[in-house]
């Protein structure tokens, strides 16, 4: 007759509850980046008039301090501005996004942030028409 050995299945099963519990409690103790919009339509602008801008606010939903590490546009036209002073845990900040028309027509251009948190990276769109 064999016998089962409960003690190594006990341990087993024992260390996979243990990772299960551990794992969410370790994700919610980072930043975490929440947008109150990610996409800004500045419907028709002037090619006379030049650039035009737009502040996108996110807030820091995380339990630690938020860092935007970096912000890159798909093109020389747009310039993202941003501050690299951490956002504390449920305050705001913003990110400046401008772009300068060049020719007539329809434009969508993209903003990559990346962050120290949750998610590491986010992109944002603005989008519009230049006309005369």
């Amino acid at each position: 007759m064999k016998t089962i050995r409960i003690k190594p299945i006990f341990q087993a099963v024992l260390l996979i509850v243990a990772l299960v519990v551990a794992f969410p409690v370790s994700a919610k103790n980072k930043a975490q980046i929440n947008f109150n919009e990610t996409v800004y339509d500045f419907g028709q602008i002037s090619l006379k008039k030049g650039k035009v801008s737009h502040e996108f606010t996110f807030t820091n939903s995380g339990d630690k301090n938020l860092v935007i590490t970096d912000a890159r546009a798909d093109c020389g036209c747009t310039r993202p501005e941003y501050s690299d002073a951490p956002v504390a845990s449920g305050k705001s900040g913003t990110i400046k996004v401008t772009f300068g028309p060049a020719a007539k027509g329809h434009f969508t251009k993209k903003v990559t942030i990346t962050t120290n948190g949750n998610p590491r990276k986010v992109r944002l769109l603005i989008k519009g028409e230049v006309v005369e």
